[in-house]
């Protein structure tokens, strides 16, 4: 493909994420790639390397009530991947994320290492349901504008816990009683069990590159099958879009990509 080409397919991506919250960039890391950072992954995972968050501590729906409980050491995350290993920092700063983060926001984007900057890990037995939630709902920036990259490292599908969005829902004002004490979205409430009614789970691939918007609704089920599910995730802002200080998005350096 020409460069021209793919600067023409890049603006039609950016558009459907402005458009629908969500977009699904296909193949976009390569296989070799991909697999090497797999493997590490799984290293990292069967060494719980710290630094790791467990479910236990998160508490969601079907994860362990304690450390102590049957499968209370599994890990949801393994924390702090630009400085986990190089291959997830060359990924988080390659080329390809930059060009098109810089299309997004217009300036020079920023890696947050605050917010996701993880390897995700959904596991079979003990791997919890993600429950309705807007990521930016812990945030504290300038402005509600920021994008995550979920990289898939193998096939992503219902049946194993992928990801559910609700389309459009970024550009949706939601008023606070919409929202749990947690803030999660309350599934109860009538009007937005309608909205959720709406949402879609799109398969991926490995390689497959979802970026979505820090305002779309989204959620994610339980593993169901016998094999960890791995995910890695990074969160970008653009430059003029600054961390309130004192705040948690503030508490790490970020990253230019230049």
């Amino acid at each position: 493909m020409s460069d021209q080409n793919l600067l023409k397919s890049k603006k039609e991506q950016v558009h459907e994420l402005r458009r629908n919250g969500y977009v699904i960039v296909k193949g976009l890391v390569s296989q070799e790639r991909r697999d090497a950072m797999l493997e590490v992954a799984r290293r990292q995972l069967a060494e719980a390397a710290a630094p790791v968050e467990f479910e236990a501590d998160l508490k969601y729906p079907g994860a362990p009530d304690s450390k102590d409980a049957p499968g209370g050491h599994t890990v949801r995350r393994l924390l702090d991947a630009y400085a986990r290993h190089p291959l997830y920092a060359e990924f988080a700063t390659s080329p390809e994320v930059r060009g098109w983060m810089e299309l997004y926001f217009g300036e020079t984007p920023y890696l947050s290492r605050a917010h996701h900057n993880c390897m995700m890990t959904k596991h079979p037995a003990y791997g919890s349901l993600t429950g309705w939630h807007r990521d930016v709902r812990y945030w504290a920036f300038e402005r509600d504008d920021l994008v995550s990259a979920w990289v898939a490292l193998g096939n992503e599908t219902v049946e194993n816990g992928a990801l559910w969005f609700v389309p459009m829902s970024h550009k949706l004002p939601f008023t606070s009683d919409r929202f749990d004490d947690a803030k999660f979205f309350r599934s109860d409430l009538p009007e937005n069990a309608a909205l959720i009614r709406t949402a879609v789970s799109p398969a991926l691939e490995p390689g497959d590159v979802v970026f979505f918007h820090c305002n779309t609704l989204h959620s994610a089920g339980k593993n169901l099958t016998d094999q960890v599910k791995f995910s890695l995730v990074f969160t970008y802002r653009g430059a003029s879009n600054a961390a309130l200080p004192g705040t948690r998005s503030a508490s790490k350096p970020e990253v230019p990509l230049v």
